[in-house]
């Protein structure tokens, strides 16, 4: 072979491979903070959320997705890394920051997002997509001089903070330019703001994401563009119409309203994060429940932030629609975990229950034949990472405890009858596994009981822990959980 045609060669394999990858699809994700699965798509019939259930409607819809941890940076880490807590410190809120921000490329664990980008993509950050706000790590620090907590992901990461200045401020921002930090937590823990959908952050992160996607339209590489959303994440402040969108006195009260019967209260918490806004009415803890009246306020409060949410969000559908980008662009909507609203007189996350660790997961895949509209098998945020990968063609680069969805998406027989139907999720100092029918939940402490059993066939709402009433059961039960034990806890107590 002569030197002209091995250069022909080289040149037609090139354009092989730069055509390969401008025919992998676009990537939008919307990561929305402390949304739990209250949705009309999951049967919610009181809340308002048109964009997402329309989403929801063209895609599939996971009724049964749990994330790992139930709090913000740890469950981010997981999601982006596709791995499970092997260390305390991967159950905080710095997970990320520990193990990614100033970390050489090429140490593992990478996000999905560095994946995409070294595959050629062309990778965009708006707001809360890994832990920190702006994606500087660092609270209170300077954004100027502030690193990037995804040093590899990104090749745009931006943020606006508005009349907030910065991005910690932002995310607890009041309409009149203050915040909870500038306040001291003299503050309410909602607020319905005389102002349109820019008065608060997330109105500045949608038109950000609107400006984004008219410059992507005109790539010729194909796009990640990652949007996180604050809320419905406290304070639970929104623009005055969204609030007015509800009758407070039809938002019904939690099913759940006591503590489980049969447990510790180490199991549950006294709502710190929710306490630390000073002007609130109340301050509800697991001795003093909140009053019924207040406790429909907050609903009121957190339905009217999850309505202003979706709001922004259709904004980003119809965009993609305007630009023709939705015939090609995957669209995947996660929250970061569930909230308890009084749901076992808790007001937070930060629990091994079903509230704090279900969360939304919807996934629209239009190159995709045959895609089903809704899979109640139980999944994971683990498995998203995979699914990505296994949809954007691209090679897993390491072995995680997560599957791809793809076969369960396209309802392929033996993939489904395949599945295995087990969700593992760590905090503090216990470790959970959810099966079909069983949560099945071990602590190690001091504090007896140290096992939860709930029974979803007749207790859906985990109001009551069976454990006792059938050992044989717990030990089918402990041997499934003992399979994603890391040895987290072993020497906890």
């Amino acid at each position: 072979m002569n030197i002209k045609h091995f250069t022909y060669i080289l040149l037609f394999f090139g354009l092989y491979l730069q055509a390969q990858v401008e025919k992998r699809p676009n990537v939008l994700f919307i990561f929305v903070d402390d949304l739990r699965p209250d949705l009309g798509c999951y049967g919610n019939e009181i809340i308002k959320t048109p964009n997402i259930d329309k989403l929801a409607g063209q895609g599939t819809l996971f009724t049964k997705h749990y994330v790992q941890v139930p709090t913000c940076g740890a469950s981010r880490y997981s999601l982006l890394t596709g791995t499970i807590p092997q260390h305390m410190d991967q159950i905080s809120n710095e997970a990320i920051r520990t193990y990614i921000s100033g970390k050489p490329e090429g140490e593992k664990p990478e996000t999905f997002i560095h994946q995409l980008r070294r595959n050629g993509y062309y990778t965009v950050g708006i707001g809360k997509v890994s832990h920190y706000i702006d994606g500087l790590y660092g609270y209170g620090e300077d954004s100027k001089n502030a690193p990037p907590e995804l040093p590899h992901s990104w090749d745009k990461n931006i943020f606006n903070a508005g009349q907030w200045k910065d991005g910690w401020d932002a995310f607890f921002a009041y309409a009149d330019g203050s915040s909870r930090i500038t306040k001291q937590r003299e503050v309410k823990p909602y607020e319905a703001g005389d102002v349109g959908d820019t008065g608060y952050p997330d109105g500045l992160s949608a038109e950000l994401a609107l400006g984004q996607l008219d410059s992507l339209a005109q790539s010729q590489k194909p796009f990640f563009l990652g949007v996180g959303f604050f809320k419905p994440h406290l304070p639970f402040n929104a623009p005055k119409k969204y609030w007015d969108m509800y009758d407070e006195s039809q938002i019904p009260l939690t099913a759940s309203p006591g503590i489980p019967e049969n447990v510790n209260l180490a199991s549950l918490h006294d709502s710190p994060e929710f306490n630390r806004y000073k002007l609130g009415e109340e301050h509800p803890v697991l001795n003093h429940p909140a009053s019924d009246a207040y406790a429909r306020k907050i609903k009121h409060a957190y339905y009217a932030a999850v309505s202003y949410t979706d709001a922004q969000i259709g904004k980003l559908l119809d965009k993609l629609k305007e630009k023709g980008l939705d015939k090609n662009t995957i669209v995947v909507l996660w929250g970061d975990h569930g909230w308890q609203l009084g749901d076992h007189q808790v007001w937070g996350k930060h629990t091994l229950f079903e509230k704090a660790l279900r969360s939304p997961l919807i996934v629209k895949n239009p190159l995709l034949n045959n895609q089903k509209k809704k899979i109640d098998k139980i999944v994971s945020s683990v498995d998203i990472y995979p699914t990505l990968m296994d949809m954007c063609g691209i090679k897993m680069p390491y072995k995680t405890p997560g599957r791809s969805m793809v076969g369960l998406v396209q309802g392929n027989d033996r993939a489904t009858k395949k599945w295995k139907e087990a969700a593992y999720s760590y905090f503090k100092t216990g470790m959970t596994v959810r099966v079909p029918r069983y949560r099945y939940t071990k602590y190690f402490r001091k504090e007896e009981p140290l096992v939860e059993m709930y029974d979803h066939l007749k207790d859906p709402e985990e109001n009551m822990n069976v454990a006792k009433r059938n050992p044989q059961l717990i030990k089918k039960l402990d041997k499934i959980l003992q399979k994603q034990d890391t040895g987290l806890f072993d020497n906890n107590n």
